[in-house]
């Protein structure tokens, strides 16, 4: 089996994977309000932006581990591609 189709598959995937997790991180922002809540009686908006930026901490990780999955996966594509020119022109 050849290295090539799989590398740009995964590579593949893991654009996918990051275009998924930047829009439901889009989606969740959406309503988020940038706004300092001092009365009581704003609880519930409150509590509901609490709950907004709980989802949006907890897909941040998930961000960055596919922010490094398609650079790395882009540099070990570009690798090979380098490394095979090289080895053209040594023939």
């Amino acid at each position: 089996m050849a290295i090539v189709p799989v590398l740009w598959g995964v590579w593949g995937l893991s654009i996918l994977m990051l275009i998924g997790v930047r829009v439901y991180a889009a989606r969740l922002t959406q309503n988020e309000e940038d706004q300092l809540f001092l009365a009581e009686s704003s609880n519930h908006a409150r509590s509901e932006q609490d709950s907004i930026a709980t989802k949006v901490g907890k897909v941040e990780p998930v961000k960055k581990i596919t922010w490094v999955l398609v650079g790395v996966m882009t540099l070990l594509v570009l690798v090979y591609y380098v490394f095979d020119i090289i080895k053209q022109f040594q023939k």
